[in-house]
């Protein structure tokens, strides 16, 4: 048979991070880079309670539901919202199968082949995928620890004319930076004014360090979602649990009747059942203080890989720690590939992800992401003594 597939087709291109979570199989590999979550931390009794009790409602709960999402956890989802500052109804939201699927839906129903996106740099390297397979020339915006540079970004819109402007503001992936207030603001002006639609995704959002602080979404600026010049998706795969793969996506009431037909034909409709579970175990189980535990967990295992990295400053190696999230961004020395100390930590019994796979443009060699919540700390400290034997090793052999 001699298959043909569509020229789509050629614009796909594999994750970095399945990728390399193929070279681990079979062996004794301490894995920093997958984005997952610690699963000691899951709520297990308080989800099976939560699923015992959607069972206990009958027949029904096995049935087909609304594209849309299930009403009971959308009206749940709108209310967690406001008490965020973000004004918006069941009407104006989408429950979506993880919230890589609203990059999805919103790419398919707003992006022709050729249409320019704009992307902060380094960015999530899973929406460069969606990007690229839909044909869209995507271009990298300049940026800080800050945000984006909104000098750049302006000169990009008036030079490219771009319909999308895709960031992660909060704890981003890869770089686990925060924008400042300053930054969301002037950047939503600037794409009001030029009718640049912006996707903010955000599913780190509740995962800060400091209780204390607060970081507004872009999206709570706007005084409403009609009319909104942004589009907000989160997800509770950090927060509850990844396998539920619920998320959602909320913007003006137009957009979201767009992506619902748009998933109306990929998948009718997310699973209802793990849809009403969510529900229950919003309504039955203290998810924020849930989420204040996972807080502590993760902020004490950040700290204790950046304590970790500082015997390795001397090999050149530098990170900023990030205040919230899941991610630490390195940069090694200039020259050395990170691709070539992969190969090596691999070797030693350890992987990362390469910093190269995030960018759009001209990517960094020598930049790599770690993830730091799900392993443990007997596990970190182990597998930081290999990857500091790989850098050693790596560093050896260019002198």
């Amino acid at each position: 048979m001699n298959y043909t597939f569509s020229s789509t087709m050629q614009a796909f291109q594999s994750s970095a991070v399945r990728e390399i979570l193929k070279l681990t199989q079979g062996k004794s590999i301490i894995s920093f880079a997958g984005g997952l979550p610690a699963e000691e931390l899951f709520p297990m009794s308080a989800m099976q309670a939560a699923f015992n009790r959607v069972f206990e409602m009958g027949n029904h709960s096995l049935q087909y539901g609304l594209t849309e999402g299930f009403i009971p956890l959308r009206e749940a989802i709108a209310e967690r919202m406001r008490r965020k500052g973000m004004n918006v109804t069941k009407d104006e939201m989408l429950l979506t199968t993880g919230s890589q699927q609203a990059i999805d839906l919103l790419t398919r129903v707003y992006i022709d082949p050729g249409d320019v996106i704009l992307v902060q740099q380094p960015t999530y390297l899973a929406a460069l995928q969606v990007f690229q397979a839909r044909g869209a020339k995507v271009v990298s915006v300049s940026g800080d620890e800050e945000g984006m540079d909104l000098d750049d970004a302006a000169r990009k819109i008036a030079e490219y004319k771009p319909k999308l402007l895709y960031v992660c503001p909060t704890f981003s992936n890869p770089t686990g930076y925060v924008w400042s207030g300053e930054r969301r603001q002037g950047l939503l002006k600037l794409c009001r004014d030029n009718n640049v639609l912006i996707l903010e995704d955000d599913p780190y959002g509740e995962l800060k360090y400091d209780s204390g602080e607060s970081y507004p979404s872009i999206f709570s600026y706007e005084d409403k979602a009609e009319g909104s010049a942004v589009v907000y998706t989160s997800t509770f795969s950090k927060t509850a649990a990844p396998a539920l793969r619920t998320g959602w996506v909320m913007g003006d009431s137009e957009v979201i009747r767009s992506m619902a037909k748009a998933k109306q034909a990929c998948d009718l409709h997310s699973s209802t059942m793990d849809q009403m579970a969510l529900y229950q175990l919003l309504s039955g189980f203290d998810l924020d203080g849930h989420i204040e535990t996972i807080r502590g967990h993760y902020h004490g295992r950040m700290k204790l890989m950046t304590e970790l990295l500082e015997g390795l400053r001397k090999y050149g190696l530098k990170w900023n720690a990030p205040k919230g999230g899941m991610f630490l961004w390195l940069e090694l020395p200039e020259g050395l590939k990170a691709e070539e100390l992969l190969k090596e930590a691999v070797q030693q019994g350890v992987a990362f992800v390469p910093g190269s796979s995030f960018y759009a443009g001209e990517p960094k060699y020598n930049t790599m992401r770690m993830n730091f919540t799900h392993a443990d700390r007997d596990t970190m400290t182990l597998g930081m003594q290999r990857f500091a034997a790989a850098l050693e090793l790596v560093q050896s052999k260019q002198v």
